[in-house]
């Protein structure tokens, strides 16, 4: 871990980025809901499903300069197209979700993932808001014209736009863009980090040949860097640059993983080899089916909060977990663990590890809100991170992250001061800073899922320095299914029926992220991409 934060913090002076940036961007606060002694703002609307039967009417599609028949549906927030028609067409390939959930449009190596009346799609790893749902249909889903920009535009570099006085769609092929590339090499401690720097963010696809690495431009050029590469290196034995390609050859052996970083641009390598097991070491055989990671909040003599009937967040956790894990196994090509079965007591830092036991892809802790009022309502999703995002997260984190009482006559577990924002985590956040963009990816689809499903009060998502998140070795969130303070809420979380509303928005969550996928480095935990 000491290698890792000297390495990053040499990258950072190389690149005159001493500044301090978050690695992933702070989420935007959530405006507080009214009644909680907070000022309060309209929130912004959220757009509606189309009301009343749409009519398709005749269009023209025009690919590249060639006109074939097509249909348009004019909605009141604007016209919707046909998108299996138009996939092909466009060069895209179209499929259903796992288990018919949804639906999933790959254009080159960008996945884009959409459902039917969602307003919400992910595009490679950007959440989109588009401007109206996407519409269903028997032959498929009606979109946008946003997300036909979004998609086909920004992987397959087609203009598209549409004229609605001759209701024509109109694809054009996008000129080429000359990227400049300034490049950037440091090896220490057996780590060698390529940063490639960009003045905006390029289109690119990756692909590992052998002990070569190749980016390329996806209609794009490379311009040649002002200073020519000339690479001595125990790890990285070339790199060049040609025409739409940036060639990266390596050392037998060596393991690249890469990641992306914006505000400046860059493109980051991590090159190194990986250490030989012992002789007779056996190899633990890598799972055929990705494993999510479920934790109940709390436990044992750690009750949580406590509803005012009395009903304690402990036990609705454990109740809400069992149920996902029971719903995720099947239906989804998944195998599920909790962290906890029964009405035991688990450290914090003991919850991730177990995550990392089991080399899950996602951790999910189940948690219940509370407030010092009663008229708190609604459902917040959390990812890490070392600043929280507005006051309420912060409190919200403390809270989560208090130590239980110690029993009669035990001694105190000694805490370093200040342990949540300490040495620990800074190292964790830097040497981690993958997952978070992962995980802030799955925690808005998780928000969203519920605020659709159940018209739960959108409290956003939001970051926070929860210990329980902190070492998870792959994307992790924290999730307050609603506020036990509340009489009304706790009255539904009693219910089997609103707890089934519940899991069921949460599968559709893992179900949507799951689908859109993440690669991984061999080997690795999590790849950093």
């Amino acid at each position: 871990m000491r290698r890792r934060l000297a390495l990053l913090l040499a990258l950072l002076v190389t690149c005159g980025l001493l500044a301090a940036q978050r690695l992933v961007p702070q989420a935007p606060p959530a405006e507080p809901p009214p009644g909680e002694g907070e000022p309060t703002r309209e929130p912004a609307p959220t757009p509606a499903p189309p009301t009343g039967p749409l009519v398709s009417t005749p269009a023209t599609i025009s690919v590249a300069g060639r006109d074939v028949a097509g249909s348009v549906l004019i909605a009141p927030s604007g016209p919707l197209f046909s998108l299996p028609p138009l996939a092909p067409l466009l060069g895209g390939e179209l499929r259903q979700g796992p288990g018919g959930a949804g639906w999933v449009l790959r254009t080159g190596d960008v996945e884009t993932v959409l459902g039917t009346g969602s307003a919400i799609a992910t595009v490679g790893r950007s959440i989109v808001q588009l401007p109206q749902p996407v519409v269903g249909g028997d032959a498929g889903p009606w979109v946008p014209l946003e997300l036909l920009r979004r998609s086909f535009g920004e992987a397959l570099h087609w203009e598209i736009a549409w004229d609605a006085a001759n209701r024509r769609l109109v694809a054009t092929a996008q000129e080429r863009r000359v990227v400049s590339v300034e490049w950037s090499l440091v090896h220490m401690q057996g780590l060698t980090t390529l940063v490639l720097q960009c003045p905006e963010a390029p289109r690119i696809n990756i692909a590992e040949r052998g002990q070569r690495v190749e980016v390329t431009m996806l209609g794009d050029q490379v311009a040649q860097p002002a200073r020519p590469p000339e690479v001595v290196d125990p790890l990285v034995q070339a790199l060049r640059f040609a025409d739409d390609k940036i060639l990266l050859d390596v050392a037998p052996g060596a393991v690249v993983e890469h990641y992306q970083q914006q505000d400046p641009y860059r493109l980051v390598f991590d090159v190194y080899q990986r250490v030989a097991a012992a002789p007779g070491t056996p190899t633990p055989a890598a799972p055929q089916r990705p494993t999510i990671v479920i934790d109940p909040g709390h436990g044992g003599v750690e009750t949580g909060a406590i509803g005012p009937a009395g009903t304690q967040e402990k036990e609705l956790t454990l109740l809400l977990a069992q149920g996902l894990a029971r719903e995720l196994a099947q239906r989804l090509p998944v195998d599920v663990e909790l962290t906890r079965d029964e009405d035991a007591e688990l450290p914090l830092d003991t919850r991730a590890a177990i995550a990392n036991q089991h080399r899950a892809k996602l951790f999910i802790s189940i948690h219940l809100n509370s407030s010092v009022g009663t008229g708190a309502t609604g459902a917040e999703t959390y990812f890490l991170s070392l600043e929280a995002s507005d006051a309420r997260a912060a409190a919200a984190a403390r809270a989560e992250n208090a130590m239980p009482p110690a029993a009669p006559g035990a001694a105190a577990e000694a805490q370093p001061a200040s342990s949540v924002a300490g040495l620990d985590l800074i190292l964790w956040d830097l040497a981690q800073s993958q997952h978070l963009s992962e995980s802030q990816r799955f925690a808005s689809l998780v928000q969203e899922e519920l605020n659709t499903a159940l018209g739960l009060r959108n409290r956003g998502v939001k970051q926070a320095p929860f210990r329980v998140l902190m070492g998870a070795a792959m994307p992790a969130v924290l999730v307050e299914l609603g506020f036990l303070s509340n009489p009304d809420e706790e009255k539904r979380l009693l219910t089997v029926e609103y707890r089934k509303q519940l899991v069921d928005a949460l599968v559709r969550a893992v179900s949507r992220y799951q689908a859109q996928g993440r690669p991984e480095a061999p080997d690795a935990q999590a790849a950093i991409r």
